[in-house]
């Protein structure tokens, strides 16, 4: 993983998440050239994507970047070379919420997904908020039931991980914290992404990051290095 990798727990495309964003936007060489992909949503409806798409636009351009939302929303899409094509030629990808099991099968084994993976192996930055953060554990949780556990990319192996992890009460997230067992259960506050780059995970944003599994729980906040 050439690239930088910023899984955020929410607020994508919202002012509170300006900050976070110019810092990946620096970590580019030369010009900024985003992609904002609403596939999370794919099944929400016309409006819903089209809102995704217009807010990843908008937030990008007023930090300056030049910005292009790809809709990738189905298999279909997903396998399109022309929009797979517009991925590649980008070295910033979003990706916003939805539903994260939809999102990890809709681009699982397609050229979508080789090109976003190219994007970070060429050195460049890959986000993801909410569901387009838990695709990259080992394991997504399954809802509303939270079992059985579904795949995942695994870029995090023995991790889960769990966007707006301030909106939860304590039953729910011991409740998860259990499902997970052995492996790490990663909560991710609101307006706060993880993010990987040169080895090492470091927090960014406002709020926290929880790492919690067999040997403790603890919180890391701004500009902290997460381990776990």
């Amino acid at each position: 993983m050439n690239g930088t990798l910023a899984l955020a727990g929410s607020g994508e495309y919202l002012e509170p998440m300006e900050p976070v964003d110019r810092l990946l936007l620096n970590r580019l060489d030369g010009e900024a050239r985003v992609v904002c992909l609403p596939t999370a949503a794919g099944t929400e409806g016309r409006q819903v994507i089209e809102r995704w798409s217009k807010l990843g636009v908008d937030h990008f351009t007023r930090l300056g970047a030049q910005v292009e939302a790809v809709e990738v929303i189905d298999r279909t899409s997903a396998n399109d070379e022309s929009l797979a094509a517009k991925i590649r030629a980008a070295n910033f990808v979003y990706l916003s919420g939805g539903n994260p099991n939809y999102l990890f099968k809709t681009l699982k084994d397609t050229a979508a997904w080789q090109a976003i993976t190219g994007v970070l192996a060429n050195g460049g930055v890959v986000a993801g908020c909410s569901a387009g953060a838990m695709i990259f554990g080992e394991n997504i949780p399954s809802f509303p039931a939270l079992w059985p556990l579904q795949p995942a990319f695994n870029f995090l192996p023995g991790a889960v991980i769990m966007p707006h992890y301030d909106e939860f009460g304590g039953g729910l997230k011991q409740a998860v914290r259990t499902l997970v067992g052995r492996k790490t259960l990663l909560g991710i506050e609101g307006d706060t992404a993880l993010v990987r780059y040169d080895g090492k995970y470091e927090v960014a944003g406002s709020g926290g990051v929880t790492a919690w599994n067999g040997k403790g729980k603890r919180r890391f906040t701004s500009g902290e290095r997460v381990e776990w």
